[in-house]
Protein backbone atom coordinates (compact mmCIF):
# COMPACT_ATOMS: atom_id res chain seq x y z
CA UNK A 1 0.00 0.00 0.00
CA UNK A 2 2.85 2.32 0.93
CA UNK A 3 4.62 1.56 -2.36
CA UNK A 4 1.46 2.52 -4.32
CA UNK A 5 1.22 5.82 -2.44
CA UNK A 6 4.85 6.59 -3.12
CA UNK A 7 4.38 5.78 -6.81
CA UNK A 8 1.37 8.14 -6.99
CA UNK A 9 3.38 10.91 -5.35
CA UNK A 10 6.20 10.42 -7.85
CA UNK A 11 3.76 10.58 -10.80
CA UNK A 12 2.12 13.78 -9.48
CA UNK A 13 5.53 15.36 -8.92
CA UNK A 14 6.56 14.39 -12.46
CA UNK A 15 3.41 15.96 -13.94
CA UNK A 16 3.86 19.15 -11.93
CA UNK A 17 7.47 19.36 -13.01
CA UNK A 18 6.45 18.90 -16.65
CA UNK A 19 3.83 21.66 -16.42
CA UNK A 20 6.24 23.95 -14.57
CA UNK A 21 8.88 23.41 -17.23
CA UNK A 22 6.48 24.21 -20.04
CA UNK A 23 5.11 27.32 -18.30
CA UNK A 24 8.43 28.42 -16.83
CA UNK A 25 7.02 28.11 -13.34
CA UNK A 26 4.94 31.23 -13.96
CA UNK A 27 1.21 32.02 -13.78
CA UNK A 28 0.54 32.37 -17.50
CA UNK A 29 -2.90 30.84 -17.90
CA UNK A 30 -3.76 27.82 -20.01
CA UNK A 31 -1.45 27.83 -23.02
CA UNK A 32 -3.41 25.76 -25.51
CA UNK A 33 -6.36 28.16 -25.80
CA UNK A 34 -7.57 28.84 -29.38
CA UNK A 35 -6.74 32.20 -30.94
CA UNK A 36 -9.58 34.64 -31.55
CA UNK A 37 -9.85 37.14 -34.35
CA UNK A 38 -13.43 38.31 -35.02
CA UNK A 39 -14.83 37.86 -38.50
CA UNK A 40 -17.53 40.19 -39.79
CA UNK A 41 -20.21 37.84 -41.19
CA UNK A 42 -21.04 38.34 -44.86
CA UNK A 43 -23.64 41.04 -45.38
CA UNK A 44 -23.25 42.57 -41.91
CA UNK A 45 -21.92 45.89 -40.64
CA UNK A 46 -20.07 46.56 -37.39
CA UNK A 47 -21.86 48.96 -35.02
CA UNK A 48 -19.48 50.20 -32.27
CA UNK A 49 -20.43 50.56 -28.61
CA UNK A 50 -21.79 53.94 -27.66
CA UNK A 51 -24.39 56.05 -25.93
CA UNK A 52 -27.86 56.79 -27.23
CA UNK A 53 -30.46 59.34 -26.20
CA UNK A 54 -33.74 57.59 -26.86
CA UNK A 55 -36.98 59.47 -27.02
CA UNK A 56 -39.23 61.31 -29.48
CA UNK A 57 -37.72 62.67 -32.66
CA UNK A 58 -40.69 64.97 -33.14
CA UNK A 59 -43.54 66.47 -31.16
CA UNK A 60 -45.63 63.90 -29.29
CA UNK A 61 -48.88 65.15 -30.80
CA UNK A 62 -51.00 62.45 -29.16
CA UNK A 63 -49.30 62.96 -25.78
CA UNK A 64 -48.85 59.19 -25.60
CA UNK A 65 -45.65 59.43 -23.50
CA UNK A 66 -44.43 56.08 -24.86
CA UNK A 67 -41.06 57.57 -25.90
CA UNK A 68 -39.83 59.46 -22.85
CA UNK A 69 -36.25 60.82 -23.16
CA UNK A 70 -33.55 58.68 -21.56
CA UNK A 71 -29.82 58.13 -21.97
CA UNK A 72 -28.71 54.54 -22.45
CA UNK A 73 -25.49 52.72 -23.37
CA UNK A 74 -25.28 50.03 -26.05
CA UNK A 75 -22.69 47.27 -26.52
CA UNK A 76 -21.17 46.89 -29.98
CA UNK A 77 -22.70 44.42 -32.40
CA UNK A 78 -22.92 43.35 -36.02
CA UNK A 79 -26.12 44.02 -37.95
CA UNK A 80 -27.38 42.93 -41.37
CA UNK A 81 -26.93 45.80 -43.80
CA UNK A 82 -30.30 45.00 -45.36
CA UNK A 83 -33.49 43.36 -44.27
CA UNK A 84 -33.46 39.58 -44.79
CA UNK A 85 -34.41 39.07 -48.42
CA UNK A 86 -36.69 36.54 -50.05
CA UNK A 87 -33.73 34.65 -51.47
CA UNK A 88 -31.88 34.58 -48.13
CA UNK A 89 -34.98 33.30 -46.37
CA UNK A 90 -35.44 30.77 -49.19
CA UNK A 91 -32.07 29.27 -48.20
CA UNK A 92 -33.71 28.53 -44.85
CA UNK A 93 -36.88 26.99 -46.32
CA UNK A 94 -34.81 24.93 -48.77
CA UNK A 95 -32.63 23.63 -45.92
CA UNK A 96 -35.74 22.63 -43.96
CA UNK A 97 -37.27 21.01 -47.06
CA UNK A 98 -34.17 18.92 -47.65
CA UNK A 99 -33.81 17.97 -43.98
CA UNK A 100 -37.44 16.77 -43.93
CA UNK A 101 -36.79 14.77 -47.11
CA UNK A 102 -33.64 13.17 -45.67
CA UNK A 103 -35.57 12.26 -42.52
CA UNK A 104 -38.35 10.63 -44.57
CA UNK A 105 -35.76 8.54 -46.40
CA UNK A 106 -33.97 7.56 -43.18
CA UNK A 107 -30.73 9.32 -44.05
CA UNK A 108 -28.95 9.51 -40.68
CA UNK A 109 -25.34 9.89 -39.67
CA UNK A 110 -23.46 9.44 -36.41
CA UNK A 111 -21.49 12.64 -35.83
CA UNK A 112 -19.86 11.34 -32.65
CA UNK A 113 -20.40 12.20 -28.98
CA UNK A 114 -23.81 10.61 -29.18
CA UNK A 115 -25.07 13.06 -31.83
CA UNK A 116 -27.21 11.49 -34.56
CA UNK A 117 -28.09 13.92 -37.34
CA UNK A 118 -29.02 14.23 -41.00
CA UNK A 119 -26.74 12.60 -43.54
CA UNK A 120 -26.61 15.42 -46.08
CA UNK A 121 -24.75 13.28 -48.60
CA UNK A 122 -27.79 11.07 -49.20
CA UNK A 123 -29.42 11.39 -52.63
CA UNK A 124 -32.72 13.25 -52.94
CA UNK A 125 -35.04 12.75 -55.90
CA UNK A 126 -38.03 15.11 -55.98
CA UNK A 127 -39.23 13.93 -59.41
CA UNK A 128 -42.83 12.62 -59.76
CA UNK A 129 -43.40 9.02 -58.80
CA UNK A 130 -40.47 8.97 -56.38
CA UNK A 131 -40.23 8.28 -52.68
CA UNK A 132 -40.81 11.92 -51.81
CA UNK A 133 -44.24 12.33 -53.41
CA UNK A 134 -45.81 12.69 -49.97
CA UNK A 135 -44.08 16.08 -49.62
CA UNK A 136 -46.21 17.44 -52.47
CA UNK A 137 -49.91 18.20 -52.80
CA UNK A 138 -51.95 15.27 -54.06
CA UNK A 139 -53.62 15.51 -57.48
CA UNK A 140 -57.00 16.52 -56.05
CA UNK A 141 -55.34 19.56 -54.42
CA UNK A 142 -53.33 20.67 -57.43
CA UNK A 143 -54.16 23.82 -59.36
CA UNK A 144 -54.00 23.38 -63.12
CA UNK A 145 -52.09 20.14 -62.70
CA UNK A 146 -49.05 21.94 -61.27
CA UNK A 147 -46.97 19.86 -58.89
CA UNK A 148 -46.34 21.99 -55.81
CA UNK A 149 -44.65 21.41 -52.47
CA UNK A 150 -47.00 21.03 -49.51
CA UNK A 151 -45.64 23.88 -47.38
CA UNK A 152 -47.39 22.48 -44.29
CA UNK A 153 -44.61 19.87 -44.20
CA UNK A 154 -41.97 22.52 -43.53
CA UNK A 155 -41.75 22.45 -39.73
CA UNK A 156 -38.64 23.45 -37.84
CA UNK A 157 -37.66 22.89 -34.20
CA UNK A 158 -35.72 25.68 -32.58
CA UNK A 159 -34.35 25.93 -29.04
CA UNK A 160 -33.39 28.68 -26.65
CA UNK A 161 -32.32 28.99 -23.04
CA UNK A 162 -34.30 31.12 -20.60
CA UNK A 163 -31.36 32.90 -18.96
CA UNK A 164 -33.57 35.40 -17.15
CA UNK A 165 -35.61 32.74 -15.38
CA UNK A 166 -32.51 30.65 -14.62
CA UNK A 167 -30.81 33.65 -13.00
CA UNK A 168 -33.92 34.39 -10.97
CA UNK A 169 -34.33 30.80 -9.74
CA UNK A 170 -30.68 30.02 -9.16
CA UNK A 171 -29.58 29.73 -5.51
CA UNK A 172 -25.79 29.92 -5.24
CA UNK A 173 -25.54 28.25 -1.84
CA UNK A 174 -27.91 25.38 -2.61
CA UNK A 175 -26.95 24.66 -6.19
CA UNK A 176 -23.20 24.62 -5.52
CA UNK A 177 -23.30 22.89 -2.14
CA UNK A 178 -22.68 19.20 -2.71
CA UNK A 179 -24.14 18.38 0.70
CA UNK A 180 -27.56 19.76 -0.28
CA UNK A 181 -29.93 18.71 -3.03
CA UNK A 182 -30.00 21.16 -5.93
CA UNK A 183 -33.23 23.00 -6.76
CA UNK A 184 -31.88 24.03 -10.14
CA UNK A 185 -32.96 21.69 -12.97
CA UNK A 186 -31.34 22.81 -16.21
CA UNK A 187 -34.01 21.10 -18.32
CA UNK A 188 -36.60 23.54 -16.96
CA UNK A 189 -34.90 26.40 -18.77
CA UNK A 190 -34.23 24.78 -22.15
CA UNK A 191 -37.19 25.86 -24.30
CA UNK A 192 -38.22 24.14 -27.51
CA UNK A 193 -40.69 25.26 -30.15
CA UNK A 194 -41.91 23.80 -33.44
CA UNK A 195 -42.93 26.37 -36.06
CA UNK A 196 -44.00 26.33 -39.68
CA UNK A 197 -41.41 28.38 -41.46
CA UNK A 198 -42.91 29.11 -44.91
CA UNK A 199 -43.95 32.79 -45.23
CA UNK A 200 -47.66 33.60 -45.20
CA UNK A 201 -48.03 34.75 -48.81
CA UNK A 202 -51.76 35.44 -48.38
CA UNK A 203 -50.97 38.59 -46.39
CA UNK A 204 -51.02 40.53 -49.65
CA UNK A 205 -54.73 39.76 -49.99
CA UNK A 206 -55.69 39.75 -46.30
CA UNK A 207 -54.13 43.09 -45.38
CA UNK A 208 -56.09 45.16 -47.89
CA UNK A 209 -59.86 45.02 -48.26
CA UNK A 210 -61.28 45.57 -51.75
CA UNK A 211 -57.81 45.72 -53.28
CA UNK A 212 -56.36 43.57 -56.09
CA UNK A 213 -53.07 42.16 -54.78
CA UNK A 214 -53.30 38.53 -55.88
CA UNK A 215 -50.28 38.88 -58.23
CA UNK A 216 -48.13 39.68 -55.17
CA UNK A 217 -49.47 36.61 -53.36
CA UNK A 218 -48.64 34.38 -56.31
CA UNK A 219 -45.19 35.81 -57.07
CA UNK A 220 -43.60 37.83 -54.28
CA UNK A 221 -41.79 35.06 -52.39
CA UNK A 222 -40.79 32.66 -55.15
CA UNK A 223 -40.36 34.68 -58.38
CA UNK A 224 -36.74 35.72 -59.22
CA UNK A 225 -37.95 39.28 -59.81
CA UNK A 226 -38.33 39.65 -56.04
CA UNK A 227 -35.26 37.71 -54.89
CA UNK A 228 -33.56 40.81 -53.45
CA UNK A 229 -36.70 42.26 -51.90
CA UNK A 230 -37.32 41.93 -48.14
CA UNK A 231 -39.19 38.82 -47.03
CA UNK A 232 -42.61 39.55 -45.51
CA UNK A 233 -45.41 37.42 -44.08
CA UNK A 234 -43.05 36.12 -41.40
CA UNK A 235 -44.33 35.98 -37.82
CA UNK A 236 -42.11 36.84 -34.85
CA UNK A 237 -41.43 33.20 -33.92
CA UNK A 238 -40.56 32.38 -37.51
CA UNK A 239 -37.94 35.15 -37.39
CA UNK A 240 -36.64 33.69 -34.13
CA UNK A 241 -36.41 30.25 -35.74
CA UNK A 242 -34.48 31.74 -38.68
CA UNK A 243 -31.94 33.26 -36.27
CA UNK A 244 -31.48 29.89 -34.52
CA UNK A 245 -30.97 28.12 -37.86
CA UNK A 246 -28.52 30.79 -39.01
CA UNK A 247 -26.51 30.39 -35.79
CA UNK A 248 -26.20 26.63 -36.33
CA UNK A 249 -25.27 27.18 -39.99
CA UNK A 250 -22.52 29.63 -39.00
CA UNK A 251 -21.15 27.46 -36.20
CA UNK A 252 -21.06 24.37 -38.41
CA UNK A 253 -18.39 26.06 -40.54
CA UNK A 254 -16.52 27.97 -37.84
CA UNK A 255 -13.98 26.24 -35.60
CA UNK A 256 -14.93 28.43 -32.65
CA UNK A 257 -18.59 29.15 -31.90
CA UNK A 258 -19.62 32.77 -31.55
CA UNK A 259 -22.60 34.46 -29.96
CA UNK A 260 -26.04 33.65 -31.39
CA UNK A 261 -27.62 35.46 -34.29
CA UNK A 262 -30.79 37.05 -32.95
CA UNK A 263 -33.32 39.82 -33.42
CA UNK A 264 -32.11 43.21 -32.19
CA UNK A 265 -33.57 44.80 -29.10
CA UNK A 266 -35.59 47.89 -29.94
CA UNK A 267 -32.82 50.14 -28.62
CA UNK A 268 -30.07 48.38 -30.56
CA UNK A 269 -32.24 48.92 -33.60
CA UNK A 270 -32.72 52.63 -32.86
CA UNK A 271 -29.03 53.11 -32.10
CA UNK A 272 -28.09 51.52 -35.45
CA UNK A 273 -30.79 53.43 -37.34
CA UNK A 274 -29.47 56.81 -36.16
CA UNK A 275 -26.11 55.98 -37.74
CA UNK A 276 -24.10 57.79 -35.09
CA UNK A 277 -26.07 61.02 -35.53
CA UNK A 278 -27.29 62.37 -32.20
CA UNK A 279 -31.07 62.79 -32.02
CA UNK A 280 -31.40 62.28 -35.78
CA UNK A 281 -35.10 62.05 -36.66
CA UNK A 282 -34.29 60.01 -39.80
CA UNK A 283 -31.40 57.65 -40.62
CA UNK A 284 -29.96 60.15 -43.11
CA UNK A 285 -29.72 62.75 -40.33
CA UNK A 286 -31.97 65.41 -41.79
CA UNK A 287 -35.30 66.76 -40.64
CA UNK A 288 -37.06 66.16 -43.94
CA UNK A 289 -37.95 63.17 -46.11
CA UNK A 290 -36.67 64.83 -49.30
CA UNK A 291 -33.17 65.93 -50.25
CA UNK A 292 -32.22 69.35 -51.63
CA UNK A 293 -33.32 68.26 -55.11
CA UNK A 294 -36.76 67.23 -53.87
CA UNK A 295 -36.12 63.49 -54.18
CA UNK A 296 -37.73 61.23 -51.57
CA UNK A 297 -35.18 59.42 -49.39
CA UNK A 298 -37.17 56.35 -48.32
CA UNK A 299 -39.97 54.04 -49.39
CA UNK A 300 -43.09 55.09 -47.49
CA UNK A 301 -46.50 56.71 -48.07
CA UNK A 302 -45.82 60.29 -49.12
CA UNK A 303 -48.40 63.03 -48.91
CA UNK A 304 -51.98 61.79 -49.02
CA UNK A 305 -51.10 58.42 -50.45
CA UNK A 306 -49.03 58.77 -53.63
CA UNK A 307 -47.45 55.34 -53.13
CA UNK A 308 -45.25 55.22 -56.29
CA UNK A 309 -43.90 58.76 -55.79
CA UNK A 310 -40.80 57.39 -54.04
CA UNK A 311 -40.10 54.82 -56.75
CA UNK A 312 -41.91 51.83 -55.25
CA UNK A 313 -45.60 50.98 -55.23
CA UNK A 314 -45.07 48.21 -52.70
CA UNK A 315 -41.66 47.20 -51.32
CA UNK A 316 -38.38 47.93 -53.13
CA UNK A 317 -35.05 46.12 -53.19
CA UNK A 318 -33.57 45.65 -49.74
CA UNK A 319 -30.59 47.80 -50.73
CA UNK A 320 -32.72 50.54 -52.26
CA UNK A 321 -31.89 54.18 -51.44
CA UNK A 322 -28.65 55.29 -49.80
CA UNK A 323 -27.39 53.63 -46.58
CA UNK A 324 -26.95 55.55 -43.35
CA UNK A 325 -23.52 56.31 -41.87
CA UNK A 326 -23.25 52.78 -40.45
CA UNK A 327 -23.80 51.30 -43.92
CA UNK A 328 -27.36 50.10 -43.20
CA UNK A 329 -30.03 50.27 -45.88
CA UNK A 330 -33.72 51.04 -45.45
CA UNK A 331 -33.71 51.66 -41.72
CA UNK A 332 -36.62 53.94 -42.56
CA UNK A 333 -39.51 52.61 -44.61
CA UNK A 334 -39.67 49.65 -47.01
CA UNK A 335 -40.72 47.15 -44.31
CA UNK A 336 -41.08 47.59 -40.57
CA UNK A 337 -38.85 45.22 -38.62
CA UNK A 338 -39.39 42.83 -35.74
CA UNK A 339 -37.31 43.33 -32.60
CA UNK A 340 -36.87 40.99 -29.64
CA UNK A 341 -38.45 43.48 -27.24
CA UNK A 342 -41.88 43.14 -25.68
CA UNK A 343 -44.00 46.27 -26.03
CA UNK A 344 -44.99 48.15 -22.89
CA UNK A 345 -46.22 51.72 -23.15
CA UNK A 346 -44.27 52.79 -20.06
CA UNK A 347 -41.12 50.72 -20.71
CA UNK A 348 -38.88 53.81 -20.83
CA UNK A 349 -39.85 54.58 -17.24
CA UNK A 350 -38.27 51.41 -15.79
CA UNK A 351 -35.70 50.02 -18.23
CA UNK A 352 -32.02 49.97 -17.21
CA UNK A 353 -29.66 52.47 -18.81
CA UNK A 354 -27.13 49.71 -19.68
CA UNK A 355 -28.16 47.45 -22.57
CA UNK A 356 -31.90 47.88 -21.85
CA UNK A 357 -34.02 44.92 -22.84
CA UNK A 358 -37.61 43.97 -21.98
CA UNK A 359 -38.75 40.50 -23.05
CA UNK A 360 -41.73 38.26 -22.48
CA UNK A 361 -42.18 34.81 -24.01
CA UNK A 362 -45.92 34.54 -24.49
CA UNK A 363 -47.47 31.25 -25.57
CA UNK A 364 -49.46 31.66 -28.79
CA UNK A 365 -52.01 29.10 -27.64
CA UNK A 366 -52.82 30.54 -24.20
CA UNK A 367 -55.78 32.83 -23.68
CA UNK A 368 -54.80 34.39 -20.37
CA UNK A 369 -51.69 35.93 -18.94
CA UNK A 370 -49.58 34.15 -16.28
CA UNK A 371 -51.64 35.66 -13.45
CA UNK A 372 -54.87 34.56 -15.11
CA UNK A 373 -56.08 38.13 -14.92
CA UNK A 374 -56.79 39.07 -18.49
CA UNK A 375 -56.48 38.58 -22.22
CA UNK A 376 -53.02 37.49 -23.40
CA UNK A 377 -53.16 39.62 -26.55
CA UNK A 378 -51.42 42.47 -24.74
CA UNK A 379 -48.68 40.07 -23.61
CA UNK A 380 -48.03 39.02 -27.20
CA UNK A 381 -47.14 42.51 -28.38
CA UNK A 382 -43.63 42.86 -29.83
CA UNK A 383 -41.98 46.13 -30.77
CA UNK A 384 -41.61 46.85 -34.48
CA UNK A 385 -39.45 49.69 -35.74
CA UNK A 386 -38.73 51.65 -38.90
CA UNK A 387 -42.13 51.98 -40.53
CA UNK A 388 -42.97 50.55 -43.94
CA UNK A 389 -43.91 51.24 -47.52
CA UNK A 390 -47.53 51.84 -46.49
CA UNK A 391 -46.83 54.17 -43.52
CA UNK A 392 -46.72 57.96 -43.33
CA UNK A 393 -43.51 59.81 -42.46
CA UNK A 394 -44.10 59.82 -38.69
CA UNK A 395 -43.72 56.03 -38.49
CA UNK A 396 -40.40 55.94 -40.36
CA UNK A 397 -38.67 58.18 -37.81
CA UNK A 398 -35.87 56.54 -35.83
CA UNK A 399 -37.52 57.18 -32.45
CA UNK A 400 -41.07 56.08 -33.24
CA UNK A 401 -42.24 52.98 -31.35
CA UNK A 402 -45.03 50.73 -32.53
CA UNK A 403 -46.03 47.10 -32.05
CA UNK A 404 -47.61 44.05 -33.64
CA UNK A 405 -48.71 40.74 -32.15
CA UNK A 406 -46.11 37.98 -32.29
CA UNK A 407 -48.47 35.48 -33.97
CA UNK A 408 -49.39 37.95 -36.71
CA UNK A 409 -48.06 38.06 -40.26
CA UNK A 410 -48.16 41.21 -42.37
CA UNK A 411 -47.19 42.30 -45.87
CA UNK A 412 -45.23 45.18 -44.41
CA UNK A 413 -43.17 43.55 -41.63
CA UNK A 414 -39.80 41.86 -42.10
CA UNK A 415 -36.66 41.59 -39.99
CA UNK A 416 -32.87 41.66 -39.88
CA UNK A 417 -30.41 39.92 -37.55
CA UNK A 418 -27.72 41.11 -35.16
CA UNK A 419 -24.73 39.40 -33.55
CA UNK A 420 -23.20 40.71 -30.32
CA UNK A 421 -19.55 41.71 -30.69
CA UNK A 422 -17.26 39.91 -28.22
CA UNK A 423 -14.70 42.36 -26.91
CA UNK A 424 -14.21 46.09 -26.53
CA UNK A 425 -13.85 47.23 -30.11
CA UNK A 426 -12.99 46.00 -33.60
CA UNK A 427 -10.09 48.47 -33.49
CA UNK A 428 -8.37 46.23 -30.96
CA UNK A 429 -7.85 43.62 -33.70
CA UNK A 430 -6.59 45.93 -36.43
Amino acid sequence: MKKKQNLAIVLIAFLLASCAKREGGQLVGVLDRPSWNPIIPYGMQYIPSGVLHIGPSDQDVASSLVQRPKQISIQGFFMDDTEITNNEYRQFTTWVRDSVAHALLGHEKDYGNGVIGVDWEGDLDYSPGGELDEMFYSEDKQLGGRRELDIRKLDFDYHWYDWQKAAKDFDWKTDFNRHQSSTHNRADYVKKEKVRIYPDTLVWVRDFSYSYNEPMTRNYFWHPAFDDYPVVGVAWKQAQAFCYWRTNLWNSYEELSTEDFRLPTEHEWEYAARGGRELAPYPWGGYYVRNSKGCLLANFKPGRGDYPADGGLYTVRADGYFPNDYGLYNMAGNVAEWTSSAYYENAYAFIHDLQPDVRFDADDGDLTDPSDSGDLTTWKRKVIRGGSWKDIAYFIQTGTRHYEFQDTTKSYIGFRCVLTFLGRSMNDFK
